[in-house]
């Protein structure tokens, strides 16, 4: 029996370091800086705001379009004299109003239309009606209505918020699967407690998305309001100040405001949205 056994020759193979496959590899300084979100934004600020240099040294006509260093210089001594915040927290007080006021009537139409049939018509109809208005066209009968004030400016921002965040969320309700709607029905939920334990974390994405776009119309429709018709309740925000300093032919003051339009767009999106968008929808594995 031991003839018909055969042993095999054990092989053994060298395996040299330089064949080796990298499982790991260190990342280079600027590939680690690369990874990093705010570090490529700035670096496409920082290529704009030279090319915005460039440009206007090369065009030598400050009347027409200053530097970003005339600009930047404008903006500190404004701020510093304390005008800038000054017309930036009449701007900010007018626009919390409006977008939250925009966002409770958004919230109440699409419960009603998550709700019933009815209130799904009235909320396609309404949008179908309203949204396409602009909303610094409702202004001079907003002026009629509620006078030269504060109020006006109010019911404009309503306007260009409440549709934006509406749709969305409603697109993002009716987007829920079945399935999620029919757990939350076995435990019980009905009405709002389905909407926001259900509903809500589910459509967040897309309600997200909706204040995003609510945000910068109502931010653009207020400064635009305040270019038109100056001075609400007798003082003005940035958009006010912007006009000013345009009549008095200051332009670098005028990139100033500009300026602190963008800063603060910039603000919000990616500080305040991003740390919410962080928090929420990234935490829950709803996007990449």
């Amino acid at each position: 029996m031991t003839d018909l056994v055969t042993f095999r020759p054990e092989i053994i193979r060298e395996v040299h370091s330089s064949d080796a496959p990298v499982v790991a590899k260190t990342l280079s300084l600027a590939e680690r800086a690369y990874r990093l979100g705010f570090v490529r934004k700035t670096v496409i600020l920082a290529a704009l705001a030279v090319a915005w240099e460039l440009y206007g040294r090369w065009l030598g006509n400050p009347l027409l379009f200053p530097t970003f260093g005339q600009t930047v210089d404008a903006f500190v001594s404004n701020i510093l004299s304390g005008i800038i915040p000054q017309r930036m927290l009449v701007s900010l007080q007018t626009l919390v109003i409006g977008y939250g006021i925009g966002i409770g009537l958004a919230a109440l139409l699409t419960t009603l239309a998550i709700g019933s049939r009815f209130g799904a018509d009235l909320l396609e109809t309404l949008t179908s009606m309203f949204n396409p208005l602009p909303a610094i066209a409702l202004l001079p009968l907003a002026l009629i209505w509620f006078g030269l004030g504060a109020g006006s400016v109010i019911f404009v921002l309503v306007h260009s918020v409440l549709w934006a965040i509406a749709l969305n969320t409603h697109a993002g309700f009716r987007s829920v699967s079945n399935t999620l709607r029919m757990v939350g029905q076995n435990y019980g939920l009905r009405g709002l407690k389905l909407v926001r334990l259900i509903l809500i974390p589910a459509a967040f994405p897309a309600i997200l998305t909706g204040l995003k776009v609510g945000w910068a119309f109502a931010w653009r429709t207020l400064i635009a309001a305040e270019l038109v018709f100056g001075v609400s309740s007798g003082s003005g925000g940035l958009g006010w100040f912007i006009y000013e300093n345009r009549n008095q032919l200051e332009t670098a003051n005028v990139f100033a405001g500009l300026f602190t339009v963008i800063l603060i767009g910039l603000f919000v999106e990616n500080v305040i949205f991003a740390t919410i968008e962080r928090k929420t929808i990234r935490r829950w594995g709803m996007q990449h």
